[in-house]
């Protein structure tokens, strides 16, 4: 053993992580690191590490005719991150590149390679197969069983023997401790590097969900002069461009930020970069002036990232950001703006529904019922997010009751449902609120033996529980207790009721036009004038709800409907 070796190979190792630390920063090494990545990202991946496993042998030592390098720790990697076919093709470069620089080892050196790659990816297959994490300390194991896998191929390989034997007991600690510590520390450093994606793509999607809460209801009435400044109003004060704009397929709808002087509202479109987006349908990067296309010789806008936005799969309009000289649109800038293409193009498609829905009252209903409350959405996602790093399983668990609750929300919307199934999208809403309240908000279920069988129009209770948390009992300091009941009433009645114990609201009971538009305004999603149209046109007029609330003392909901076809047992589940 050689201990003169370890200091100058640290040193050599060193550089290598700091090389390995400069790509991290890289863009497009940073958008490969990810479990699904394509066949394309997996060639960048070999190309890349492939250059770090032979920067690091012109960056070894060489002695007795052999080189004591760094070469394993870009092989190695390579196959902890992205499995055995980086692993072994990244092997296989490196392992050419060494045997031809010759030396008595040149062809151990060159299999010795090979094998680590494809052995590093094999502990990646294994423990992605037990959902397990490479952590540091498994590229630590990895990398010291790596070193001495490499120390036996030489021994085996090369000749002679007795140089072999002198060489492996000179170099085999310095290298095989330097290069494990290596490989576990580059590790660490490319999983800091996706914690930092993670982080960003977090704060963007907040950024977006918060941007999204304050325009989409905007995007109701469709893509107007109106509803675009309001946008594009809110879009400039949640971020950092210096102008935002929004066309149609024609005209200028919208511009705020620098060169509203010349980018006239109402006005024809003139850039070219405008035009190209609305004749491709694809987002568009301008890095100049002239790509842009202004023909006002002093416009200050220099950099812009253009989204087409889609209706009916054809544009129906731009949403551009733009920036000046004091800052360059970033990547995270161009997530920000596809989110929100996304999102403004998604609202198009469901203004357009609604407008054609109101030849129908059932269109209507379920219209109504496929608009997803941005605000829940976003408080359910914040709340979800604050679980998963300490508590994953009840973050995994409300995940699952957010699906849920959107699935049933768009599927049962307008249709008929076993009251139990009813009951269990109640239970999907109330579990996503009591992990955000907590101690606030109390639930008591007094649910009649049998009544869960009877069929009742899908979504019509859980308006009423929404209306009771947020309304009801959130404002409450303390909060308070929702009570949903359901009994038989007579023989071809069922009784539903919502109770809250919450602040309560002033209905007069002389006036049940007042009262009705009173309460129809507190409530979320479907309102309560529609609640009542739909139980009246499918059973008729005596049919509705009764509200009975004092303020200060909470609200009572009850809805009565005749008994209808009793459903098989096998549909009637409740978690």
């Amino acid at each position: 053993m050689n201990m003169a070796l370890m200091v100058p190979l640290t040193e050599r190792t060193a550089v290598l992580i700091v090389v390995a630390l400069l790509f991290t920063r890289v863009r497009a090494f940073r958008s490969i690191l990810n479990q699904q990545a394509t066949w394309r990202e997996k060639a960048l991946m070999v190309v890349i590490f492939s250059a770090i496993s032979i920067l690091g042998t012109y960056n070894g030592i060489w002695y007795q005719d052999a080189i004591a390098n760094s070469r394993v720790i870009g092989t190695v990697v390579a196959g902890l991150l992205a499995g055995p076919w980086v692993g072994l093709m990244t092997g296989l470069i490196a392992g050419i590149h060494r045997y031809s620089l010759g030396g008595f080892t040149d062809l151990a050196c060159a299999i010795s390679t090979i094998s680590e790659g494809l052995f590093a990816g094999l502990i990646y297959q294994f423990r992605r197969n037990r959902s397990k994490k490479i952590g540091w300390t498994t590229a630590l194991v990895v990398g010291f069983l790596a070193e001495w896998l490499q120390m036996g191929i030489v021994l085996l390989v090369a000749r002679p023997y007795a140089d072999a034997l002198a060489l492996v007991q000179a170099i085999s600690v310095p290298m095989s401790v330097v290069n494990s510590v290596g490989i576990a520390i580059l590790i660490i450093i490319i999983d800091l590097a996706k914690k930092e994606e993670d982080r960003i793509g977090a704060l963007q999607a907040q950024r977006t969900l918060q941007v999204a809460d304050k325009t989409l209801s905007y995007l109701r009435q469709g893509l107007t002069y109106d509803s675009a400044q309001k946008v594009a109003e809110e879009i400039l004060r949640t971020t950092r461009v210096a102008a935002v704009a929004i066309t149609d397929t024609r005209s200028v709808l919208a511009h705020v930020g620098a060169g509203s002087s010349h980018h006239v509202v109402g006005e024809g479109i003139t850039t070219k970069a405008t035009r190209e987006v609305l004749s491709t349908k694809e987002v568009k990067i301008a890095q100049t002036k002239e790509e842009i296309g202004c023909r006002e010789t002093n416009c200050s806008l220099r950099y812009a990232i253009l989204v087409p936005l889609m209706r009916r799969r054809e544009v129906a309009g731009v949403l551009k950001l733009y920036q000046d000289r004091s800052r360059k649109l970033s990547a995270v800038d161009l997530e920000l703006v596809r989110g929100l293409g996304n999102l403004i193009s998604s609202q198009l498609e469901l203004a357009e529904l609604e407008k054609q829905s109101r030849l129908l009252a059932d269109a209507e209903i379920r219209a109504l019922h496929a608009q997803i409350n941005p605000h829940f959405l976003f408080n359910a996602l914040n709340t979800i997010v604050s679980f998963i790093r300490f508590r994953p399983e009840q973050a995994r668990e409300l995940l699952i009751h957010l699906g849920e609750y959107f699935r049933r929300n768009l599927h049962d919307s307008g249709g008929y449902v076993s009251l139990a199934r009813e009951l269990e999208h109640i239970e999907a809403y109330l579990a996503i609120e009591r992990a955000r309240f907590g101690d606030k908000l109390h639930v008591e279920y007094d649910i009649e033996d049998g009544v869960e069988r009877f069929t009742v129009p899908g979504l019509i209770l859980q308006p009423l529980v929404e209306n009771a948390v947020k309304h009801g009992l959130l404002p409450k300091r303390e909060g308070g207790t929702v009570v949903i009941r359901a009994r038989r009433k007579e023989k071809q009645i069922v009784e539903l009721t919502v109770a809250d114990n919450g602040v309560g609201m002033e209905v007069d009971p002389f006036k049940p036009a007042l009262a009705e538009k009173s309460a129809g305004r507190q409530l979320s999603g479907i309102g309560l004038a529609n609640v009542k149209s739909r139980l009246q046109s499918i059973y008729g007029e005596p049919y509705g709800i009764v509200i009975e609330s004092k303020s200060g003392s909470g609200t009572t909901c009850t809805i009565q409907l005749p008994i209808g076809v009793n459903v098989s047992a096998q549909s009637v589940h409740r978690r």
